[in-house]
C-alpha cells in the first residue's frame, strides 16, 4: 500500500491518498460518506490579510524613484473617440490591446510634464553608448565569423570575375587571330596580284588607311583623274627595255597588208627550196634494222 501512494504524481494527490488508505484500514469508510461537490468553491477575499502585507513591503519613496503613474482613459486627450470601458468587451483582443494601448498614451502624457518640471531628461543623447548584452568574446566570435562569411564571397564573387574574364579573353583572342589571319590572307592576295602586274597599288604595305570619303575622286598629279593604263610592273620594264610594239591584233589582215606581196617568196611557200629546213629538207629515220646494228656497235 505504501508504494502504491508514493506513485502518485502530485503532493496533494498523495497525502489525500494516504488519508483514504489510513480511514480504509481503520473501517470508517462507509457508503454514502463521499459526497461529490459540484461547481467551483468560493473565492475568500482577506482584505485586512492583504493590507498587513502591503503595509510590511510598502516603501514611501518619492515619484521619480517609483514612476507610478495611476491614469484613467478619460485623460486620454490623443484619441476622443475611445469607447468606455464598460463597453469594451474583454473577450475581443483587438479592442482589448487597443485600450492598453491608449491608457499608456494617457499614462505618458501625464508623467511627461512631470518629468520635465523635475529637470528629467526623456531624451537619448547623442553620445549614449549603451552596455553590449553579450560580452566581449561572444562578439569577437560574431564579428570573425560575419568577416569569414564575407570574405568567402567575395572570393567566389572574384572566381566569377575570373572565370568570366577568361571567357572574354578566349573570345577576344579567337577573333584577333582570326582578323591576323584574314589581314594576311589578304595581303598574300594582294602581293600576288601585284606580282602579276594585276595590280600597280602598293596601299597594304602601309597598313589600314581610312577609306575615302564618298565622292571623292583618287586625283593624280596636275589636279587630273588617273587614267587606266599600264601597271607599274610594266611601265618598270618598258622605260627599262623599251616597248616592243604593238603585239595584241599584230597578225590581223589590214587592206594595206593585204595588198602588199613585196615579202611572198614562191619557193618558200611551195618548199621548192633546197634548204636545210622543210620536211623534204629533213634527214630520213634509219630503218629497224640499221637502228639494231648501230645499237649493237655502240655496245
Amino acid at each position: 500500500m505504501e508504494d502504491f501512494s508514493t506513485s502518485s504524481d502530485s503532493e496533494g494527490s498523495v497525502i489525500t491518498d494516504r488519508e483514504l488508505q489510513k480511514a480504509f484500514l481503520k473501517g470508517s469508510l462507509k457508503p454514502g460518506l463521499n459526497v461529490v461537490l459540484e461547481g467551483r468553491p468560493k473565492a475568500f477575499n482577506n482584505v485586512d490579510g492583504l493590507k498587513q502585507c502591503l503595509s510590511e513591503f510598502q516603501r514611501h519613496l518619492a515619484w521619480v524613484e517609483r514612476l507610478d503613474v495611476t491614469s484613467c482613459l478619460e485623460k486620454n486627450v490623443v484619441s476622443s473617440h475611445i469607447p468606455d470601458k464598460d463597453t469594451v468587451d474583454p473577450e475581443n483582443d483587438f479592442k482589448r490591446e487597443m485600450s492598453f494601448y491608449h491608457q499608456a498614451q494617457a499614462s505618458v502624457l501625464e508623467s511627461l510634464p512631470q518629468l520635465h518640471r523635475l529637470k528629467v531628461p526623456t531624451r537619448r543623447p547623442d553620445d549614449y553608448f549603451a552596455e553590449m548584452a553579450k560580452s566581449d568574446q561572444q562578439m569577437q566570435k560574431i564579428r570573425q565569423k560575419l568577416k569569414s562569411k564575407q570574405e568567402a564571397m567575395e572570393k567566389s564573387e572574384r572566381a566569377k570575375q575570373l572565370r568570366a574574364l577568361r571567357k572574354y579573353g578566349k573570345k577576344v583572342q579567337t577573333e584577333v587571330l582570326q582578323k591576323r589571319q584574314k589581314e594576311k590572307t589578304s595581303m598574300l592576295h594582294a602581293v600576288k596580284k601585284y606580282q602579276k602586274g594585276l595590280s600597280d597599288k602598293l596601299e597594304f604595305l602601309e597598313g589600314e588607311q581610312p577609306p575615302l570619303s564618298q565622292g571623292k575622286k583618287k586625283e593624280g598629279t596636275g589636279g587630273q583623274a588617273t587614267k587606266k593604263g599600264p601597271n607599274a610592273k610594266r611601265r618598270y620594264k618598258n622605260q627599262k627595255f623599251g616597248f616592243g610594239g604593238k603585239k595584241k591584233g599584230s597578225k590581223w589582215n589590214t587592206q594595206e597588208s593585204h595588198n602588199d606581196v613585196s615579202s611572198f617568196r614562191a619557193s618558200v611557200a611551195h618548199y621548192k627550196s633546197s634548204g636545210k629546213t622543210g620536211k623534204k629538207g629533213a634527214k630520213k629515220r634509219p630503218g629497224k634494222k640499221m637502228r639494231q646494228k648501230m645499237k649493237n656497235r655502240s655496245r
